[in-house]
């Protein structure tokens, strides 16, 4: 009977950290690249309007699927072990 312990998954914390960094990550990154390739790139960092700024938000939620469904978890949720 001690064998049967349920295994936990990861900490609600760690997930949801893990989701705000992701997603502040993909958009600095992202949208840096973006601005430096379509010209929207400023002093204080980068200033998106139109289509690269849909540009940008398309790759947001494309970098969320992808690196879920077909690398095992986004780079956060590897780093702080979030993954379910």
């Amino acid at each position: 009977m001690a064998d049967t312990q349920r295994q936990q998954g990861p900490s609600t914390w760690r997930i949801v950290l893990a989701a705000i960094l992701d997603f502040l990550t993909a958009f600095f990154v992202l949208g840096y690249l973006i601005a430096s390739i379509f010209g929207g790139r400023t002093e204080e960092g980068f200033n998106l309007q139109g289509g690269a700024a849909l540009l940008m938000m398309a790759l947001i939620v494309a970098y969320f699927v992808v690196f879920n469904k077909f690398l095992g978890g986004t780079i956060w949720k590897r780093i702080l072990r979030a993954q379910r």
